[in-house]
């Protein structure tokens, strides 16, 4: 990430700074002022989340102008991580900071032995950086081998090899956490960390103080802590300690968009599709992916992530692509026939209930099906698609397959007004391509075949609708 210079002009020294009027304020006031004039302007303030206005949200917002520390607790792939990079923007673009100062503190509140030094040395003349908020937004992932070191500090050998004593502050090695003062630390997976680990945090999150080794080192740290954690009736790993619970001000529950057109717009915001993949087929992923995750056949507390949805969508544009390669059809364009590419691929990224083996595939073909039925009575209701089967079986067979290229499969049809609505309701314009007529027309023959009022037989590489 590039990191952008800061403004002309501003103050490069403590004096200059305090004869501006700057006044330091705390990261939770920062950002409670910040998110109380984005309430008031009605600027976006999450950018890129989906599904969470009335739920997640304001909860959020409700802890933040509190002050609190926050865990969000969810299953895999509910926009956690995401939604607390999200925090950063609610810092100040840019904040002063003690030129080459370890923990970036503020020019006119130092609070290491080092700084307090230098500020009582130079004075007015305390030289001024500044730094920008993306440099105040600090993410570390709780693995099985993360230490004491690692999120608080530890004594640096180096430091006490130069002739410093051990019993010298200035000997310490700061870790994540302090170096992350004045602005935000996110742990993620918070169980996943030893609880003898998690024991070091209660002094950061209580008294705002460390200890390392001995040491009882007072510094007034100023940090907002955030992590995220799985349900624990889910996760074996561990437990978040009940003392470093407690001093979590707010746990807020995440969830899995509870609309289909969240899914969507998810999905399309999320997914690099090399082919077009029309919304009326992102539709059929996003109930495939509701059903998966309403069946008693799947283990729920696993959950089914929303990047199932995403590669799912990206497993349907590359079979167009592929098409598109075999066949000569420009552009690419995704038809309901792709969809067959989703189970086998993605079959692996679900975990089902024990008793289940051996019946994944059949049970993701059924839902996927009942998905394409859903998705198209609700495309269709009030349509009568008669017309369309009456031609198809007085002699207008339609095949499709990979070796079908949408063209084909429109002029094995007669020219019917039924068509035309069927691509007006799948927003399909006549001045489109071929393609995407071609999936709108499919989609409709599919519904037919689901509700048996045609045949679909496999002939080699390919399905003839009949």
């Amino acid at each position: 990430m590039t990191i952008p210079n800061p403004p002309e002009g501003l103050p490069r020294t403590a004096g200059e700074l305090r004869a501006a009027g700057h006044r330091p304020r705390g990261v939770k006031d920062e950002m409670r002022a910040n998110l109380l004039d984005s309430l008031r302007s009605g600027r976006t303030r999450w950018p890129g989340i989906v599904g969470f206005d009335r739920t997640v949200l304001p909860q959020l917002e409700r802890a933040l102008l509190a002050g609190h520390d926050v865990v969000l607790l969810g299953e895999r792939g509910q926009g956690k991580t995401r939604l607390l990079r999200a925090l950063g923007e609610l810092l100040d673009e840019w904040t002063p900071v003690i030129a080459g100062s370890e923990l970036g503190e503020h020019p006119l509140e130092p609070i290491t032995p080092v700084s307090r030094r230098r500020a009582a040395e130079l004075g007015d003349e305390l030289p001024v950086e500044w730094r920008h908020r993306s440099e105040r937004y600090v993410e570390k992932l709780a693995t099985p081998d993360t230490s004491v070191g690692d999120l608080v500090g530890d004594v640096d050998p180096v430091k006490v090899a130069e002739g410093r004593s051990l019993g010298d502050p200035e000997t310490i090695h700061y870790g994540l956490v302090p170096r992350a003062h004045r602005g935000i630390v996110t742990i993620n997976e918070l169980p996943d960390l030893a609880e003898r680990i998690q024991v070091a945090l209660l002094n950061v999150m209580e008294e705002r103080d460390i200890q390392i080794r001995g040491y009882s080192l007072r510094l007034p740290l100023d940090v907002l802590l955030v992590a995220t954690a799985n349900p624990e009736d889910y996760t074996n790993r561990g437990r978040i300690i009940t003392p470093l619970k407690d001093r979590f001000g707010a746990e807020v529950r995440t969830h899995y968009p509870h609309e289909i057109a969240d899914e969507v717009a998810l999905v399309r915001q999320e997914a690099e599709l090399p082919a077009d993949v029309g919304d009326h087929l992102l539709e059929v992923l996003a109930r495939f992916v509701r059903h998966l995750r309403e069946s008693g056949a799947v283990d729920q507390r696993s959950g089914v992530s929303a990047r199932f949805a995403v590669a799912a969508a990206e497993t349907v544009a590359a079979a167009a692509l592929h098409r598109a390669a075999i066949t000569g059809e420009d552009p690419a364009v995704a038809r309901p026939v792709d969809l067959e590419a989703v189970p086998a691929v993605l079959r692996g990224k679900i975990e089902f209930e024990a008793g289940e083996e051996g019946r994944e595939e059949e049970l993701l073909d059924y839902l996927l099906r009942r998905s394409v039925a859903d998705t198209a009575r609700v495309l269709f209701a009030g349509l009568d698609l008669a017309e369309l089967g009456e031609a198809v079986v007085d002699g207008h067979p339609v095949a499709t397959g990979e070796q079908v290229s949408g063209r084909d499969v429109l002029t094995a049809l007669p020219e019917l007004p039924v068509l035309h609505r069927v691509a007006e309701r799948t927003g399909v314009h006549p001045e489109d391509s071929p393609g995407r007529i071609a999936s709108a027309v499919e989609l409709a023959l599919e519904s037919l075949y689901l509700a048996k009022r045609l045949s679909k037989d496999a002939e080699d590489d390919r399905s003839v609708y009949s």
